[in-house]
């Protein structure tokens, strides 16, 4: 999941649901599981909606659907609400998606998607609303992600928003770091601090 963050530009997939809760993305039953591998909890992203009681595929998911692919999920308003368990962003890195955009996420959830470096981007309801209407309009549209300068851009339209991130970690996911990889980049500085205080 570690990979470092720059630019990333891709078709979307969009989910224009709202409301859409982490039992959602992943279903409770999967929180059972001894393994953190990636692709179990990618391959069980959105279950309920992706697959049908037998087993077989939904041919009605977005997931589904041949014309929609790339590494950015287009959600609706207020994304990751409910459970806090960290699975459902366990679940979006190991689909492969690097960027959801959204109007509103969840706090605990949009965290959980920067610690497992998925870059949450919140955008104007208005720039939401457009994008929703481009994907569908042409599922071949390609969206700009530029994290160093904090901008999104609907490139069929050429509009652009700025988004914000907290600084830590912005810097984290640049240099494809997690929090202890960080701590053990500056080590010396702790060590230092340390015995100053001694």
């Amino acid at each position: 999941m570690k990979q470092k963050f720059d630019i990333i530009t891709s078709t979307c997939v969009p989910l224009p649901l709202e409301n859409v809760d982490t039992d959602q993305i992943i279903p409770a039953r999967f929180l059972k599981a001894t393994t953190r591998e990636e692709r179990f909890f990618g391959d069980n992203l959105f279950r309920d909606w992706r697959y049908q009681a037998d087993g077989t595929l939904n041919p009605d998911f977005v997931l589904n659907d041949s014309r929609y692919s790339g590494c950015i999920l287009v959600a609706g308003k207020n994304f990751g609400s409910g459970s806090s368990r960290e699975h459902a962003a366990w679940a979006i890195a190991g689909y492969g998606f690097r960027v959801v955009i959204s109007s509103f996420f969840a706090d605990i959830h949009k965290n959980n998607e920067l610690n497992n470096f998925v870059l949450p981007v919140q955008v104007s309801e208005a720039f939401l609303a457009e994008l929703f209407q481009s994907v569908q309009d042409n599922p071949d549209t390609q969206v700009k992600v530029d994290l160093p300068n904090q901008t999104v851009t609907n490139l069929s339209t050429g509009r652009c928003e700025s988004f914000e991130i907290n600084a830590y970690k912005k810097h984290c996911l640049m240099n494809g770091l997690d929090d202890i990889d960080f701590l053990v980049q500056n080590q010396d500085k702790t060590i230092t601090w340390e015995q100053q205080r001694k």
